[in-house]
């Protein structure tokens, strides 16, 4: 017995081994973690149970049966986050570059099939050359295995893409079927062609890093939703996001302990809104002074900044956020921000998180880029994502609410259920200026009888009074209670049930 034990434990260092010294040396010399060091650093200390650690490749062509390394290029398993089950892969890239096998695709798939089954996130840690070339079209059929897994628990389990190595070719498009991307900076890149193949066919010139480092897809791309310094610092931040999602669609988010009075005044919110209507003021106050301890985990911060997304807690319970952002274009819409909130208020739907909706927004963004890059379907997918959302809606109007955009961003109209305004609210089809220009265009010329029809207007619509009459705002409130009067309309959802017509499936304008 004792020598089966041995040959067990020789077998387990074996595997646990990877590529070996000179390959786990190379890879800490580019200033990354192993994809064990990586998964000890996720998951609770002690909690990993890996699965599949023997298992080996089958291909027998160009030598490969010569070299079949114990775990095939990827560590399987389950572990707790702060005491919560979440599925765990971990490409190894000092095993032949953490490239994609068959057998390498099987374990990937046979965790995802467990989490579906058993209702807990994957978390999936991208290290990888791609396919394996040597196994030609079974490499493929693995990738399109992965992706039919990627499909079938989208809305099931949250999935969560850490990429800390290179992920190119097809393998790009498992993490962006998942719910959230990460990047690690300067260790990290995505594309679907590389700087090689673009020189060839196009004749530019470009480097890794600009055409799929964590710059450019958290910048410009918004493939990714954020990105970190190290992978040490990636890993803490998927530990914090994890705490504020559920393990399944089943199941509701942690309710954490919290330290925060949920009737707590803020005297500053009285002075948050300028006097002077063109002038900004940063939203992240008021997310940060309405939220639990000031806790805010934001997503997609450097993509369409004129809108903020990202998780506060309520009373220890998850709250998603959408808020337009003055300090950028005015917190108008656009197309980027429309697909960025669009897809963050499905997320939320599809996984019961509440939403809160902080709205200051002038209307759309004028001008022929957006028109011709399709500003009104882009647009739409907000619109659809808010109407079509059955979660608790609460929606507070702090400054301007102007035509179209009013109705967008989670009116009383789009079956919203909680609606209420500042005192500074300005609810109206467009601004005064406008509005006036078009409603007395015969009296241009005179510039007296303007600025009186101006403020005329002003006095008349931008209040919230108005829709506060019709029914459209369901309170007025002081700016200082705004922590308090969210928290106790979530409170008071916390029961409730809608469901939508049957069908297949809604068709989005995507």
């Amino acid at each position: 017995m004792k020598d089966i034990l041995q040959e067990l434990e020789d077998r387990r260092a074996i595997a646990r081994a990877g590529g070996g010294e000179r390959r786990v040396q190379a890879q800490h010399g580019k200033g990354k973690l192993t994809a064990r060091e990586r998964i000890e650093l996720l998951l609770d200390e002690d909690s990993f149970e890996e699965l599949d650690m023997f298992v080996r490749h089958r291909c027998t062509d160009f030598g490969m049966e010569q070299d079949r390394p114990a775990g095939d290029g990827v560590v399987t398993g389950w572990g707790t986050v702060n005491g919560r089950m979440v599925y765990v892969f971990s490409q190894d890239f000092t095993v032949f570059g953490g490239s994609l096998s068959e057998t390498h695709a099987q374990k990937i798939c046979k965790i995802m099939d467990m989490a579906m089954q058993n209702g807990a996130p994957v978390i999936g840690m991208n290290d990888s050359g791609g396919a394996r070339i040597q196994e030609g079209v079974a490499s493929l059929a693995g990738y399109a295995e992965v992706f039919q897994r990627n499909i079938m628990a989208s809305g099931v389990v949250p999935q969560i893409s850490l990429i800390m190595g290179p992920c190119a070719g097809g393998a790009v498009y498992s993490p962006a079927m998942t719910d959230f991307i990460f990047m690690v900076k300067d260790s990290s890149y995505m594309f679907v062609t590389g700087p090689d193949v673009v020189k060839t066919v196009t004749n530019e010139v470009v480097t890794a890093e600009e055409l799929g480092g964590a710059s450019t897809h958290t910048k410009k791309s918004s493939v990714a939703d954020g990105a970190f310094e190290n992978d040490v610092e990636a890993l803490y931040e998927i530990r914090r996001l994890i705490d504020f999602l559920p393990m399944s669609n089943r199941d509701r988010a942690p309710t954490r302990p919290f330290f925060d009075a949920p009737d707590r005044i803020e005297p500053s919110l009285d002075t948050l809104i300028p006097a002077n209507p063109n002038q900004p003021y940063d939203m992240k106050e008021l997310i940060q002074k309405v939220a639990d301890e000031g806790d805010f985990f934001e997503i997609q911060k450097d993509f369409a900044a004129n809108i903020i997304t990202g998780f506060i807690r309520l009373e220890g319970q998850s709250v998603g956020v959408v808020a337009n952002q003055p300090m950028v274009l005015a917190g108008c819409l656009d197309i980027d921000s429309s697909r960025k909130a669009a897809r963050f208020v499905r997320f939320c739907d599809a996984f019961e998180i509440p939403i809160l909706t902080l709205v200051d927004v002038p209307g759309f963004l004028p001008g022929t880029s957006q028109e011709f890059g399709g500003v009104i379907k882009h647009g739409a997918k907000l619109l659809f994502a808010y109407g079509e959302a059955t979660v608790p809606k609460v929606t507070v109007i702090t400054r301007k609410a102007y035509g179209g955009a009013y109705d967008v961003m989670s009116s009383k109209h789009l079956r919203g259920d909680f609606n209420y305004a500042w005192p500074t609210a300005e609810i109206a089809v467009m601004g005064a200026k406008g509005a006036v220009e078009i409603l007395y265009r015969a009296e241009l010329a005179d510039k007296d009888k303007i600025a009186a029809r101006t403020k005329d207007y002003e006095d008349r619509f931008a209040n919230p009074f108005v829709a506060a009459e019709k029914g459209f705002i369901d309170e007025v409130i002081a700016p200082r209670s705004t922590r308090r009067r969210v928290a106790r309309a979530f409170a008071s959802l916390r029961g409730k049930q809608l469901k939508n017509p049957w069908k297949k499936h809604d068709n989005i304008p995507l």
